[in-house]
């Protein structure tokens, strides 16, 4: 499927804010609300640091944007994110209104678009989000299958040190 430029464009930024999260110790997921062509919110992921498990870059882009446009309807506005959203973050696009969700990775256990759940099909909904996924998928892979790969490689080293002390 062919990638808009822009869609590359606004994914490219979120990419930036998940590598800040990694950076932070974070699962690296960034995110950013665009309205007519500009940028109105940005998050990444802070729930560790946060102490707050609602603290999904979806979640702070959306905070963001809502508190930039006085509103916390967004109808209009595009969400670019690196990571397939949860049933949590897709029930807060649904009621945030956001038109369009723009997604990079699949999150094949907690995906809430299309992988582990379906949750934007539902016919109870007040509100539909058109969605596109894998948008940069590759980099966006990446990036979490790096941080986990890095996460897995230091508990073992630390089950190795705390077992090679006990003896």
């Amino acid at each position: 499927m062919p990638q808009s430029l822009t869609d590359q464009h606004w994914m490219s930024q979120a990419l930036q804010l998940a590598k800040q999260a990694a950076a932070a110790g974070e699962v690296p997921v960034g995110a950013v609300v665009v309205l007519d062509g500009k940028e109105i919110g940005a998050g990444f992921n802070a729930p560790i640091s946060g102490c707050d498990p609602t603290a999904h870059a979806e979640i702070r882009a959306l905070r963001d944007a809502a508190a930039r446009v006085g509103n916390y309807r967004l109808s209009g506005a595009t969400l670019y994110v690196t990571l397939e959203p949860c049933t949590m973050c897709v029930g807060a696009i649904v009621h945030g209104r956001i038109s369009r969700l723009v997604y990079g990775a699949t999150e094949p256990k907690a995906g809430a678009v299309k992988s582990a759940r379906r949750t934007l099909d539902e016919p109870h909904l007040n509100w539909a989000v058109e969605a596109t996924g894998g948008v940069l998928e590759q980099q966006c892979s990446e990036i979490i299958s790096e941080f986990f790969s890095r996460r897995r490689a230091e508990i073992r080293r630390q089950r190795q040190s705390s077992s090679s002390g006990k003896e």
